[in-house]
């Protein structure tokens, strides 16, 4: 790691603000009943684990989908922080 790449808190930061933008991109912050994001970066290794409390309805997405995507947003989120 260079001294230019971002701090793991950076990187902890910037996965855990990108996991519940996307979550919010697509559910009103009312509707969501519960959201908890787990980000960790150890030796250069991202995990991201986002659980979701929200309807599912015909009118609403799938919410197990919008974890999971919610979790690849994050994981681009820190691509594009050390420029990958």
């Amino acid at each position: 790691m260079s001294s230019e790449d971002p701090t793991d808190e950076e990187v902890v930061q910037t996965a855990s603000d990108a996991a519940e933008g996307y979550v919010f991109t697509q559910y009103k912050q009312s509707d969501v009943r519960d959201l908890d994001v787990t980000a960790s970066f150890d030796d250069g290794m991202l995990e991201v684990d986002v659980y979701l409390n929200a309807p599912d309805g015909e009118e609403t997405p799938n919410p197990e989908t919008v974890a999971d995507d919610a979790a690849l947003a994050a994981r681009d989120a820190v691509d594009d922080l050390f420029g990958e």
